[in-house]
């Protein structure tokens, strides 16, 4: 009796394996954001200079005085691309608010071509921030993409939220990092 060689049947196991976490990952629905535990969080916030991709310099310094959220973000992450209708319901009503929070996607390893093509397709007016060398995601110590990090008005962090976010989930966390901040004031 001949034995039949292993290999081809392990090869094909791992395949289809590998072709279901694709098929998990491509439909999984935002909304399993954490917060996340930072040495930055209750510091002052790393210095940001870069430029934007519509044109003109971005300094965080600049934004003093306002609260701002930082999406990092790239065009081909699943994720990212999932919880980009969250975001642009976050922003519309945001645009609303009398104590709005200035949402900026940080660019982590894409084009700005890719990028443009994507906020066209999708929506989302809100600022795209180059981070080029990667010095902006280093200096906030993300992990991988999308990852969103909160400064209040005084340039402190303040949250860390890993993974694919929902309005609902960064509303009710702004409202009460809003109501702390007053408090402490």
């Amino acid at each position: 009796m001949k034995k039949r060689p292993v290999a081809p049947f392990i090869a094909g196991a791992v395949g289809v394996v590998l072709v279901a976490l694709l098929v998990v990952l491509a439909f999984a629905k935002p909304g399993n954001s954490e917060s996340a535990s930072s040495p930055l969080l209750g510091q002052p916030a790393p210095e940001v200079k870069s430029t934007v991709i519509d044109g003109g310099d971005f300094n965080l310094a600049r934004r003093k005085g306002s609260w701002v959220a930082f999406n990092f973000f790239n065009s081909t992450c699943v994720p990212c691309r999932q919880e980009h209708k969250e975001l642009v319901s976050f922003w519309n009503a945001q645009k609303k608010s009398d104590d709005p929070v200035e949402l900026y996607s940080i660019i982590n390893d894409d084009s700005d071509s890719a990028v443009k093509a994507f906020f066209e397709t999708y929506g989302g007016g809100w600022q795209k921030v180059r981070d080029d060398d990667g010095a902006i995601s280093v200096s906030f110590g993300v992990a991988k993409v999308p990852e969103t990090w909160i400064i209040d008005p005084n340039g402190f962090v303040r949250l860390r939220i890993l993974g694919a976010l929902t309005n609902t989930f960064l509303t009710t966390r702004m409202n009460e990092l809003k109501k702390q901040f007053a408090s402490e004031q």
